[in-house]
């Protein structure tokens, strides 16, 4: 009744059990289900750990911040060891590193792939994760610049967002026939050629989110809407699969 059309669970002690009520009644009232924690480099075997306990919960997603330094919490942060990870952002050393190895084993997961830590395939985890660096929460000005960055460096297939990142739709696909997707996908939908991009360092074609989102079902091929920085190294913070189809 009052509008609530998301909700985001932050676990005391990453101790799952005691929400999983809420969390279930929530998800079955139609709200969008989350969890947010931060990313404590020293909580790495409890957080993995964590992965595999959110399988039996009914959430769409994990969003995991990168562990901050302020000047709150200093001196608890120093007594557990944790330094700046860089002079320009108030995150934890380690953090992100953590954030990253986590994404990339559910990333794995959908995929199909083996992890790239341990070797092992899993299957999928059923929600996606998303990481949020501290530059993107608390850095104002350096989120501005971002902004003014994707401004000028946007594709003509991609969306900048609020949050000063760069959001599209991909197609997965083997550099032998990715050319004959894109001569597929001119085809059946008109759309020109110039909002497709091929990259090949990550095996997919770029195209706009829309057209992603409207021909996901009917492509045997994964798709996934991507989001990433609009840095040299395009970090990925979000990958969400739009069908079921494995690579």
């Amino acid at each position: 009744e009052a509008g609530l059309d998301e909700i985001r669970f932050h676990f005391l002690d990453l101790e799952a059990e005691q929400y999983r009520e809420t969390i279930t009644a929530c998800s079955a009232a139609g709200i969008f289900t989350g969890v947010e924690l931060p990313c404590e480099p020293d909580k790495e075997s409890e957080l993995f750990e964590l992965l595999e306990t959110l399988r039996d919960f009914n959430i769409s997603f994990l969003n995991l911040n990168e562990l901050e330094i302020t000047v709150g919490n200093i001196d608890n942060m120093e007594l557990r060891g944790f330094n700046l990870s860089t002079e320009i952002t108030a995150g934890a050393a380690g953090s992100a590193e953590l954030a990253l190895a986590l994404r990339d084993r559910t990333m794995a997961a959908e995929r199909g792939e083996t992890d790239p830590l341990d070797g092992r395939t899993r299957e999928p985890y059923g929600y996606h994760l998303k990481f949020c660096t501290a530059v993107y929460k608390d850095a104002g000005q350096l989120r501005r610049r971002f902004l003014r960055r994707g401004e000028a460096t946007i594709a003509p297939h991609e969306t900048l967002t609020e949050d000063a990142t760069l959001m599209f739709g991909a197609i997965y696909s083997s550099e032998e026939d990715q050319t004959a997707w894109i001569d597929e996908i001119t085809e059946q939908t008109d759309l020109p050629r110039r909002f497709m991009l091929w990259d090949a360092e990550n095996g997919r074609i770029e195209i706009p989110l829309v057209v992603a989102e409207t021909i996901a079902e009917d492509v045997d091929a994964p798709v996934a809407m991507i989001e990433v920085t609009p840095t040299f190294e395009r970090m990925e913070v979000t990958v969400v699969w739009l069908n079921e189809k494995g690579v």
